[in-house]
């Protein structure tokens, strides 16, 4: 375990999928990342490469072999080697093996930064090509926050409210997890999502043609906020386990596939790429307020 200090933030990561474990605000106490209870969802923040969502039939279609995926990829199963590490800033790496090839034939670095200053935890992924070839990915982040933040709230206390007061469509998934096809309106107040124990009762909200990009996470009966950002990432998954006391705020540069035939890699939906000896990076940034 990799623990990150300051005077207003301890953050935890593990090396089993370059994990957060923890985000803990000092002054207040408070522990803002959910605890993994493996009775209900046994993770506390996975990163997602080289997919998000789910791949039709588990399978990933490259140069006409399909190999096999699960849902949002190796990495959150992988082990990382720590490649740097100070009180403030580390680096997990992960690099293509023969365990990863089976799964996904290029050569690359897979890397996940984690810096903190002041009360803002940045999350850095950098994708390094180390193949003759174009590699083809997406990428995402997954991270729990609990909700109630303190002892004598209730879950329906909370909303995230949007950058933007903008209309929210969901674009449905099937019961295996791949877009059907159809969208779907969400309720808000103004620029706010008010969370329900059943929001979630129907799978993820996928969020594809938002205009925000932060969003933040706070009760109706104090300040004491939690805000994500993510410049770099068009897609925004909110998601909890019905009945779960936490909700995922979810920047993806990716998603699930839709239902219907598998297609090629470079087919597949947000797609990203990097050429031959070239790094890709994109940053969020989760800030205590």
């Amino acid at each position: 375990m990799t623990t990150l200090n300051n005077n207003h933030l301890r953050v935890s990561i593990r090396p089993q999928g370059a994990e957060l474990t923890s985000i803990f605000h000092k002054s207040s106490g408070i522990e803002h990342l959910w605890q993994a209870d493996p009775l209900v969802w046994p993770w506390h923040g996975p990163n997602l490469f080289p997919v998000v969502g789910g791949c039709l039939n588990n399978q990933l279609l490259i140069d006409g072999q399909a190999y096999p995926m699960e849902r949002h990829g190796f990495t959150r199963r992988s082990m990382f080697e720590t490649t740097e590490s100070s009180d403030t800033h580390a680096v997990f790496t992960l690099r293509s093996s023969d365990v990863t090839r089976v799964h996904y034939p290029y050569e690359f670095l897979f890397q996940v930064i984690y810096e903190i200053d002041g009360p803002v935890l940045t999350i850095t992924y950098r994708v390094v090509n180390e193949d003759d070839q174009t590699v083809y990915f997406q990428l995402g982040a997954h991270p729990a926050f609990t909700v109630p933040f303190r002892t004598g709230e209730a879950y329906e206390d909370y909303f995230i409210e949007f950058e933007n007061e903008e209309p929210l469509q969901t674009h449905r998934l099937t019961a295996d997890g791949y877009f059907s096809g159809e969208t779907e309106s969400v309720p808000t107040t103004g620029n706010r999502l008010m969370l329900t124990k059943s929001l979630f009762d129907r799978d993820a909200l996928v969020l594809k043609n938002i205009s925000s990009r932060r969003v933040t996470l706070q009760s109706q009966h104090h300040n004491h906020a939690l805000s994500v950002s993510f410049s770099s990432f068009p897609y925004l998954g909110l998601w909890a386990k019905p009945g779960a006391n936490f909700v995922c705020i979810e920047p993806w540069l990716g998603c699930a596939d839709s239902d219907g035939e598998l297609v090629p890699i470079e087919q597949k939906e947000l797609i990203q790429q990097v050429a031959s000896g070239k790094v890709f990076e994109a940053t969020l940034t989760i800030n205590v307020e």
